[in-house]
């Protein structure tokens, strides 16, 4: 998730801070708060489904890490080829600014994951065993909340722990077990790099020590973007916060340490949609469920990567995905 170089995350930053604390807008997209009318529904509305939302009005939100910004400009394209007219809120930042975004009605709709969910926004400590359990519990969960988790695609997003491999190679470690026994040892040569997030979160570092036993001395914060290149270079970090399908890990030859004690909780991601827009559009779930049957790890790692690896403009990498797999019109 995530790459584009740390000026240009920064500039996708500032382009954004009219909305909720500090937004950004998304690379080649809509400017946030600004509708994108398609006028007339086009002849091929609904072109992964046959649905057509011609006369409806959505806002479409999403975090402002990478694979968030594809996901945001995936559902945008969609909603206006099905007739739509969309206004683009992506690129917020941060997941509970998003989630307020959502319960505020000030977005109608964002791709949120099911660990975040439960973990993050219901306020659990212990995820659930097994990704379709752990579905069914954050939407069952969240329905007191109005809102709707539609299908999910099938790629779990997950965190992950990762270090240069060279250095993996170099310390003989392959699990985050290994990593707490070296981390007790070597106090002052096991640092850590992570985004603000993942330092503060129950499912982040605070519930990842506890589960194995360790203690990073002076976890650094950086900018998300920015933790992959500086575990690559070994400064200021040998290990780093990552997610699993975040192109820059194979682009970057990373080691990510396997989670031998299954502490991460799945994190598939799904359409969330407030329930008062849902029951008045509720085939929104059969036009995206082609969506998320698209978008398997493979596919969602190769996308990201176009954009952390190849430079690619989030909005660019979306419509040429949704135009090769028949989900929009040419």
């Amino acid at each position: 998730m995530q790459s584009i170089s740390g000026a240009h995350r920064r500039l996708t930053i500032l382009a954004g801070v009219m909305f909720i604390l500090a937004a950004c807008s998304t690379p080649g997209g809509t400017a946030p708060g600004t509708a994108t009318a398609p006028g007339s529904a086009p002849a091929s509305a609904g072109a992964g489904s046959g649905v057509d939302l011609s006369g409806a009005s959505f806002t479409v939100g999403s975090k402002e890490f990478t694979e968030q910004l594809l996901l945001g400009q995936i559902t945008k394209l969609v909603l206006e080829d099905a007739g739509a007219t969309v206004t683009d809120e992506t690129g917020l930042v941060g997941s509970k600014v998003v989630r307020a975004a959502l319960t505020s009605a000030k977005i109608d709709m964002y791709w949120e994951y099911t660990g975040t969910g439960w973990i993050t926004h219901q306020g659990n400590t212990k995820p659930v065993a097994g990704s379709d359990a752990q579905f069914k519990a954050v939407k069952d969960a969240d329905a007191a909340n109005n809102i709707v988790w539609i299908d999910p695609a099938k790629f779990n997003n997950t965190y992950a722990i990762a270090l240069a491999s060279e250095k993996a190679t170099e310390l003989k470690l392959t699990k985050i077990s290994e990593l707490a026994t070296y981390a007790t040892a070597n106090p002052a040569a096991a640092t850590l790099c992570a985004a603000a997030e993942f330092l503060g979160r129950d499912d982040g570092l605070p519930g990842l020590e506890k589960a194995y036993g360790m203690k990073f001395a002076t976890p650094s914060e950086l900018e998300l973007g920015l933790v992959y290149t500086s575990i690559d270079k070994g400064d200021p970090c040998v290990f780093g916060e990552v997610f699993a399908t975040d192109g820059r890990i194979a682009g970057l030859g990373l080691t990510v340490l396997a989670d031998d004690k299954e502490f991460f909780p799945s994190y598939l991601p799904s359409l969330n949609v407030r329930k008062e827009v849902f029951d008045k559009n509720p085939k929104l779930a059969e036009l995206f469920a082609p969506v998320a049957a698209a978008l398997d790890t493979a596919t969602m790692t190769s996308l990201n990567a176009e954009v952390d690896v190849d430079g690619k403009e989030p909005a660019d990498v979306a419509k040429a995905f949704l135009t090769s797999k028949g989900l929009i019109g040419g």
